[in-house]
């Protein structure tokens, strides 16, 4: 059975999460394997640590923890069987207790916030450190797998689109190499077996969710991609080419005549892809942009224009 998880970090348990973490970081670096190599006694106190903090560095995990919902291994506590077989039944307390006399350690033992294991060698003849017979050497072996990590992980669109590698770091000083697949999704969650905190039985794994980072120029509108693009007063009036960007890289765009501000023009295969890869469109929305400076010969033109050729422009919807 695990210690408590306050105990195990030494705080109290009003402490608040930066105290928790603070706590956890320090016993961390002071019994990583990494830092005390074949020091079975640190490794275990790192292995205690860890599974301590994913009970407490895990805000609901604690909340359960705390209303005895869960134990300190983070499994659920046995409430409320009735009516067990055999020699087994129920106890006023809930839980479990012998059926008759008052021989054997479970007279008025209940499984609540027992450990398994111990129960599990007793009943069968055999306690944590070894048999004593009945089951062959006992259920002292019997053990836990370690707890999953979650963890959030910000990647570039282009990472998004093309897929490729990114390292995260974890509390207790780990970083691993997450690869990203082709396509990867908003909120996607990667799981990496193994890789999360150690236990008894193997470690647990890690599930990494996955968030696309805001872009400075494409944006995400349903499931194509869009970017704008400026053009100048004579491109967007005779037409030309403009340079524009794509994840890919830059391309020739061919700007039609009498384009306004908000004419899309489709690059195919140039936009986000799906969980197969496959890619889809982007479109690049052209801004009609004046000079920056003031140009007398562009008034004068306008003026002319104003005076002879009025025009009202169309209202889009």
């Amino acid at each position: 059975m695990a210690r408590d998880p306050y105990q195990e970090l030494g705080v109290s348990r009003t402490a608040n999460a930066d105290e928790i973490r603070k706590a956890f970081r320090k016993l961390a670096k002071q019994h990583h394997p990494d830092t005390n190599p074949n020091n079975k006694a640190a490794e275990e106190r790192f292995k205690r640590v860890s599974a301590a903090f994913d009970i407490l560095g895990d805000a609901d995990k604690r909340k359960k923890f705390d209303a005895g919902e869960i134990d300190a291994d983070g499994r659920e506590t046995a409430r409320g069987f009735a009516g067990g077989q055999g020699p087994w039944g129920a106890s006023p307390g809930g839980g479990f207790s012998r059926r008759g006399g008052s021989q054997g350690p479970f007279h008025s033992e209940t499984f609540e916030g027992a450990d398994l294991g111990d129960i599990l060698g007793e009943m069968f003849g055999g306690g944590r450190n070894g048999g004593r017979g009945g089951a062959g050497g006992g259920f002292g072996g019997f053990s836990q797998r370690g707890a999953d990590v979650r963890a959030r992980l910000e990647i570039d669109l282009e990472d998004a689109i093309r897929g490729g590698k990114k390292r995260i770091a974890f509390s207790d000083g780990r970083t691993i190499d997450v690869t990203i697949p082709k396509g990867a999704q908003e909120g996607q969650t990667l799981r990496l077996k193994g890789q999360g905190h150690p236990g008894r039985s193997g470690p647990g794994d890690a599930f990494i969710e996955l968030a696309i980072l805001p872009h400075p120029i494409f944006r995400q509108e349903g499931e194509v991609l869009v970017m704008d693009v400026p053009v100048t007063v004579y491109d967007a009036v005779l037409g030309g080419k403009v340079e524009a960007p794509t994840p890919d890289g830059p391309v020739t765009l061919t700007v039609p005549k009498a384009a306004n501000t908000g004419t899309r023009l489709r690059l195919k295969g140039r936009g986000l892809s799906d969980a197969q890869g496959r890619r889809g469109d982007l479109f690049a929305r052209l801004t009609v942009v004046l000079p920056e400076t003031p140009d007398s010969e562009l008034d004068a033109f306008a003026e002319g224009w104003r005076q002879n050729r009025p025009y009202v422009p169309r209202r889009r919807k």
